[in-house]
């Protein structure tokens, strides 16, 4: 039993896989993926926005890989990316076997439709020679003709079906590094899936609410989807998939993960949603510090409040804290403990280099820990 029950979560046993250096699966942390938008055959173009997405803490980036260039520009790309690079694959099973042979650490692809049993055997070889894995990726928006017939519409045993089947193309190849994701728009249709695949299956389960919309709309919707899914204890990687920029997927998927405790990267905000009370602006104060705070990958909290009802209370709780008081005039907390006031011209500067230092403080306790051991 932890000190607070009511926060833990039972996360599902699940067999673990690696993808190149990033273990999926078993007790790994929930690993956090996006996917580039740019043509992969543009290499410089690619790698520059895989950059931006490493640097938003992405463990895993795929890239789509449709035809020959791209496949062409793969070893450049898989050479300069410091994650692993998952080559996404639709019918063309030679573009499995370039994407293996340059470097991809998975290929994403739908078994079922690669073609015949020997076009998969020689998948799978191309995987085993390469050390790749495999995702088997099923989509409600691209389900099998025969399933569709037979269930009469995209529904949770239809996906969950599509996904055992190309699970089985796989282990009669004797193929066992696979995940797995039962993807849909529909919310329900997702989450339902998932759970029962998630008792169906030992696998890695790779958590996704396919085309879910723009950043607010398709945040909203990820959260709820994902959110009941981790909560429960299902999912061993996720991508937010939004009609947004890629790094934007990774900060989603990262506060999914920290509002329920499953990963920890950066400064976690705990800010009110502002009333007359206010002594600042909170509103323009939290996005000018979340904005600049965007560097920090030390996991720490920070409360940025309003007035004296919540700010105190809060600030007991965080790192630091700020709340609003009256003629432009605040308190800062460092470490729950009321320490100075600062003024509005000085506030944001001020709070980002606490927020700097602490986050240098606590990376020099952690390599003085490391050294000891």
């Amino acid at each position: 039993m932890s000190v607070r029950p009511w926060r833990d979560i039972a996360r599902r046993q699940s067999r673990q896989i690696m993808v190149g250096k990033v273990p999926v699966g078993g007790d790994a942390p929930i690993s956090v993926q996006t996917m580039t938008n740019t043509p992969t055959e543009d290499a410089a173009a690619t790698i520059d926005q895989i950059r931006r997405c490493e640097e938003a803490g992405a463990d895993i980036i795929r890239v789509s890989c449709p035809d020959e260039a791209s496949t062409a520009a793969l070893p450049l790309i898989t050479r300069a990316a410091k994650v692993p690079i998952v080559a996404d694959i639709h019918f063309h099973y030679k573009r499995a076997l370039e994407a293996a042979d340059a470097g991809a650490a998975c290929l994403r692809i739908n078994p079922g439709n690669i073609g015949s049993s020997e076009r998969v055997a020689e998948v799978v070889r191309a995987a085993k020679a390469n050390g790749c894995a495999i995702r088997i990726g099923v989509n409600a928006g691209s389900l099998e003709k025969d399933l569709l017939e037979k269930y009469g519409e995209p529904c949770p045993e239809a996906l969950v079906e599509s996904a055992l089947d190309h699970i089985k193309l796989l282990q009669d190849q004797d193929f066992h590094e696979y995940k797995v994701a039962v993807k849909a728009s529909d919310v329900f249709l997702a989450v339902s899936a998932y759970m029962q695949l998630a008792d169906a299956v030992d696998c890695p389960l790779h958590l996704g609410i396919t085309e879910a919309g723009g950043l607010i709309g398709g945040t909203v919707k990820s959260a709820i989807g994902m959110g009941n899914l981790l909560w429960a204890g299902i999912g061993d990687t996720i991508r937010v998939s939004l009609s947004a920029e890629p790094e934007e997927e990774v900060r989603v998927g990262f506060e999914i993960l920290k509002a329920l405790g499953l990963r920890q990267r950066g400064v976690r905000v705990v800010s009110c949603p502002s009333c007359a009370r206010q002594g600042f602006d909170v509103i323009r104060t939290v996005e000018k510090l979340e904005n600049r705070l965007q560097h920090i990958r030390v996991p720490l909290s920070l409360s940025v409040l309003g007035c004296v009802v919540n700010g105190p209370g809060e600030a007991r709780e965080t790192d630091i804290g700020l709340t609003g008081g009256g003629n432009g005039k605040h308190m800062v907390y460092l470490s729950g403990v009321t320490d100075h006031t600062i003024q509005d011209a000085d506030m944001i500067d001020h709070i980002v280099k606490l927020v700097e230092a602490k986050a240098a403080e606590i990376e020099a306790a952690e390599a003085v820990a490391e050294a000891a051991e």
